[in-house]
């Protein structure tokens, strides 16, 4: 699954590539010192939980080491040196821009189903430890005078919210774009992508009454929805499946979420994007509606 790139590429994540940037221009609203966001650290948290790839992580996401589809500078659809200028400000508000439509990646729809299904995870992955924000972008981390929709997190900052977080994954590592309302996400019967013409058919996955049927009828990579008590769709969640490892052997989820949630440690999962279980006394089973399949077999 080789991309026709050199290899061993420098990832451009771990940088902090927001330090040092300088907006000029009668279009910027704030001072490039008051734009320039704070780095915040990762939190100290230390998950219990592993994920066990069949296809080496690094072939997954090796199109993302070092390249412009990786790269958190272009995740907009306008470019990065606007993200903080008074036009996103007047017109976007605390949501800030929108996500860019990622293309195609060529040669994937020959790879392996299970292939595809992992690299949904392994995308998800690179933003673990990101806050729970009402965002279109993981990586737009606002100065303090920014507007806010107050979260879990207590601040601003890098992050997005569940909807936006698994249509962010599906557009950058497919070019797929799901619409990120959650209620309307839950619905789609084909998205848009990839490229500008094309819409790709998704599977509704109904879910079987009993724990045990339900886990064995998820697949790696499925968009399971979670209604709330007045039951509407209210969150969605990216289904790890049999690749992930749990001490208790709880099957695992990846999601952007509130801080309720214990691991099996019995530790609190921070606010934010992390793995956590699927117990069958959960609220995600008790209040599991239906799946969205994209890769179907």
């Amino acid at each position: 699954m080789a991309f026709g790139h050199p290899k061993h590429l420098i990832a451009f994540r771990p940088l902090a590539l927001m330090a040092g940037l300088a907006i000029l221009g009668a279009d910027v609203c704030l001072s490039a010192q008051d734009i320039i966001p704070e780095e915040r650290e990762r939190s100290a948290y230390r998950t219990p939980y592993r994920i066990e790839f069949a296809t080496p992580r690094a072939e997954l996401v090796s199109d993302l080491e070092g390249t412009e589809r990786g790269d958190p500078r272009f995740e907009a659809e306008i470019p990065h040196d606007e993200w903080y200028s008074r036009r996103v400000l007047e017109h976007r508000g605390a949501w800030g821009p929108v996500a860019r439509a990622y293309p195609g990646v060529p040669g994937i729809e020959s790879w392996p189903v299970q292939a595809r299904r992992e690299r949904v995870v392994a995308i998800a992955m690179r933003f673990l430890g990101y806050g729970y924000q009402h965002h279109h972008l993981p990586d737009w981390s606002p100065p303090r005078e920014w507007p806010w929709k107050e979260t879990c997190v207590g601040h601003n900052g890098r992050g997005v919210d569940c909807s936006n977080f698994t249509g962010f994954v599906y557009n950058q590592g497919f070019g797929l774009r799901f619409n990120t309302e959650v209620e309307r996400q839950a619905e789609e019967r084909e998205v848009r992508g990839p490229g500008e013409s094309r819409m790709t058919p998704v599977q509704h996955v109904p879910l079987p009454e009993s724990y045990q049927d339900r886990i064995a009828a998820l697949r790696t990579g499925d968009l399971l929805f979670i209604r709330s008590d007045s039951g509407n769709i209210s969150h969605v969640v990216i289904w790890v499946g049999g690749i992930g490892q749990s001490p208790d052997g709880a099957p695992l989820i990846i999601d952007s979420h509130g801080g309720e949630v214990e691991d099996s440690n019995g530790a609190r999962i921070p606010c934010g994007i992390h793995i956590r279980p699927y117990r069958e006394k959960s609220w995600y089973n008790h209040s599991a509606s239906h799946a969205i399949r994209v890769f179907v077999e």
